[in-house]
C-alpha cells in the first residue's frame, strides 16, 4: 500500500511525456522566433524590420500618419536578440519585453522538457486576468510611446 502512495506523489512531482512533448514544443518555438530575430538587422528608423520576412510594408503611417499597435516589434525583438536591450527597449518598450519574456520562456520549457520539473504549472497559474491585464496595459502604454517617438 505505502507504494501506492510514493507512485502517487511522484506522479504530482514529475509531468507526464505528453506534457514534457508540449513544453519542448514550446522551446522549439521560442528558439525559433529568437533565432529569426537574431537574424533580422534591425532597422535604424525603429520600425519597418519585418520587410526583411518578405511581408509588405505596414499602410498605418500612410493611412493614420502614425504607428500600428505593433510597430517597432519586430525591430525590438531583433535587438533583443543582439543583446542590445537599452536600445530593444526604447524602440518598443513592449516588444523588449516580450523578447525577454520569449528567452525566459526559452529556457523555462527547455528546463520542464529535460527535467519533467512541474515548474510548467506554476506558470501556467500566472496566467490571472490581473496579468493579462497588464499586459494589455503595458502593450497601450508602448503604443502610446511609440507615437509620442513617431519618426516617419
Amino acid at each position: 500500500m505505502s507504494g501506492s502512495g510514493a507512485s502517487a506523489k511522484t506522479s504530482r512531482l514529475s509531468l507526464s511525456g505528453s506534457q514534457r512533448f508540449a513544453a519542448a514544443l514550446g522551446c522549439i518555438f521560442c528558439a525559433s522566433l529568437l533565432a529569426v530575430a537574431a537574424w533580422l538587422t534591425p532597422s535604424v528608423y525603429g520600425h519597418g524590420t519585418h520587410t526583411q520576412l518578405g511581408l509588405p510594408s505596414c499602410p498605418w503611417p500612410q493611412t493614420v500618419g502614425g504607428p500600428c499597435p505593433t510597430c517597432g516589434m519586430t525591430t525590438a525583438f531583433a535587438l533583443a536578440a543582439d543583446g542590445r536591450l537599452v536600445d530593444s527597449f526604447l524602440v518598443q518598450p513592449f516588444g523588449c519585453i516580450l523578447a525577454v519574456l520569449t528567452a525566459c520562456g526559452f529556457w523555462a520549457s527547455l528546463h520542464i522538457a529535460a527535467t519533467g520539473s512541474v515548474a510548467g504549472r506554476i506558470y501556467g497559474k500566472l496566467l490571472l486576468p490581473r496579468v493579462v491585464w497588464t499586459m494589455a496595459g503595458l502593450a497601450v502604454a508602448s503604443w502610446a510611446y511609440k507615437w509620442a517617438t513617431w519618426q516617419s
